[in-house]
């Protein structure tokens, strides 16, 4: 049978020792001029000693051998039970098998809990993408009867649409940033040019909803990453203008940190702590209803990636500071 042959290779130094050390006996005592007989029964006894005690150890080899045969299909449901070990070997792999288990059921809690929480955003990103779309359709319906009427419609739309483009772009960075390959380059940039364009996008949102804008020309120069930085200005300035009924934003440097202030309806001290974390909407998201509670998780996330901090400083009814320190 198959296992015997693994058994006799397993073993095949000890045996081999065992008819050594009994053949240089018997020739000693042969050597010695001893009865045969003598010799001959000694050997005899030696071996069948031997065989028995082979026999046993092979059976018990046997057992397991199925036993973790037997495990091969525990395995997938995760429910194997490894044999006790005999040795300090046995006991070394069976070290290693428990901490190759415990790493795949954290990696695999780990995979779950990322596909649960892309499944939840993506969830809740198809319902806020819907209600831009649903607002186009309703103002491609409407029917214009002047080219006053018809230009306020055009701008409703392109409202609607800049809207999705936020949401598609989120959802591009959202998954760029959870991905096991990034594409960081950093490199010494113009934070005025980073603070433009990320001005330039946002320009026609000011307008819409008229608000004052507060920036004079920054000379400072980062170590960044230029794509991703703009993402992180434009989602501030996009919270910024969001909450911000009326008056003014600005954006000027604070002691060698970048501030983007505005005179929103600030947040909530309980509501402070939390703002980064992934999916915390606080009491003005709740109001909101369209909020996602991602846009300052992964600003977050990416200052930590690029070796940058964040800060955030608010007064409910007189706005919000973000202070980011690179």
């Amino acid at each position: 049978m198959w296992w015997i042959k693994s058994y006799m290779r397993r073993h095949r130094l000890g045996i081999l020792l065992f008819l050594l050390f009994g053949a240089i006996c018997a020739a000693v005592l042969f050597l010695y001029h001893l009865p045969m007989e003598a010799i001959g029964y000694a050997f005899a006894l030696c071996l069948v000693i031997g065989v028995i005690a082979v026999l046993v150890d092979a059976s018990a080899y046997r057992k397991k051998v199925q036993k973790l045969l037997e495990q091969q299909e525990a395995v997938k449901n995760g429910t194997e039970e490894l044999p006790s070990a005999t040795d300090s070997l046995e006991e070394a792999y069976q070290e290693l098998i428990y901490l190759a288990q415990e790493e795949r059921r954290e990696r695999t809690a780990q995979l779950m809990r990322e596909k649960r929480d892309i499944t939840d955003y993506f969830t809740l990103w198809a319902h806020q993408i819907k209600t831009p779309i649903a607002a186009m359709r309703l103002l491609f319906q409407q029917e214009t009867e002047n080219i006053e009427q018809f230009y306020e419609q055009r701008k409703e739309c392109e409202g609607e649409l800049f809207k999705i483009e936020q949401y598609v772009e989120m959802v591009l960075q959202y998954l760029r940033l959870n991905s096991s390959v990034n594409d960081f380059v950093l490199q010494e940039y113009s934070l005025d040019s980073i603070i433009r364009q990320a001005i330039h996008k946002y320009a026609p949102m000011f307008i819409r909803k008229k608000l004052a804008l507060h920036y004079e020309t920054i000379t400072t120069k980062v170590v960044t990453d230029e794509k991703w930085m703009v993402f992180v200005v434009e989602q501030i300035l996009s919270n910024a203008i969001k909450y911000t009924v009326e008056g003014s934003i600005s954006i000027y440097m604070e002691g060698g940190n970048l501030v983007i202030a505005d005179t929103g309806i600030g947040i909530l001290p309980e509501d402070l702590p939390r703002v980064f974390e992934k999916g915390y909407t606080g009491y003005n998201g709740r109001n909101d209803k369209k909020a996602s509670g991602i846009g300052l998780y992964l600003c977050k996330q990416i200052l930590e990636k690029l070796g940058h901090k964040v800060y955030v400083t608010s007064e409910p009814g007189k706005g919000t500071k973000m202070k980011l320190v690179f």
